[in-house]
């Protein structure tokens, strides 16, 4: 059994998509290997994979690669993701499985303001993994850091959760602006970012495709 650091918090039909999603991935990552695998949510909706056969350890550490673990304990200053799971001024929560670590303001690295006003300049919605450090205190781990400042750099973003990547690129189509992404890259099972042309605006884009998504957006603005 393998806990893949993503969560699955959609029900009912949505659920059905997610999951079917998530086998069409795993059949992409695992076709090759002799094993069989069946998929399912915990009660605290991260995302398993219980693998049998020949080739199981080498499937379980692949998934490790790719989607991370939610791991059984927590050690010091070790780097762990988890998913973002409320906010307020002080301090992000960070659930990353065995407990949830609050990253204070002033050691999120990412400049001035309140916690709320760092996760709305960078964008982060409700479930979005993020890298953080089970120091004293927890903070954001660098590579995180450097990612988000990334993105505050580039040509614009769209973050969406409650959505497959699927669901993302269809209702973006369906609103008329394929021409206006360049790409739509996962950052969970539900959790995806819509890189932007140069020439498009995010909020712009935000209002088109907003009505047609029953998700949390926000945007990335360079």
């Amino acid at each position: 059994m393998v806990v893949l650091a993503t969560k699955c918090y959609v029900a009912g039909d949505a659920r059905d998509r997610a999951l079917d999603s998530l086998d069409a991935l795993l059949r992409d990552a695992l076709g090759d290997l002799t094993v069989e695998w069946t998929a399912g949510v915990r009660d605290d909706d991260w995302v398993s994979v219980a693998l049998s056969g020949e080739d199981e350890v080498v499937a379980r550490n692949l998934l490790r690669e790719q989607w991370d673990e939610v791991p059984s304990h927590l050690s010091p200053n070790e780097t762990y993701v988890g998913t973002l799971e409320s906010w307020g001024d002080e301090a992000l929560s960070v659930d990353v499985g065995p407990r949830t670590l609050e990253v204070a303001a002033e050691d999120l690295g990412l400049g001035p303001g309140t916690a709320t006003q760092v996760r709305d300049r960078f964008g982060l919605v409700q479930h979005q993994r993020l890298r953080v450090v089970n120091a004293d205190p927890p903070c954001l781990a660098d590579e995180e850091i450097d990612q988000l400042y990334d993105w505050s750099r580039g040509t614009g973003r769209l973050n969406v959760n409650s959505a497959t990547r699927g669901e993302v690129r269809a209702t973006v189509n369906r609103a008329g602006h394929a021409r206006d992404v360049v790409t739509i890259e996962r950052l969970g099972l539900l959790e995806q970012s819509v890189v932007c042309t140069e020439s498009t605006d995010p909020p712009g884009l935000l209002a088109a495709v907003g009505a047609h998504l029953p998700a949390e957006l926000r945007c990335v603005v360079p």
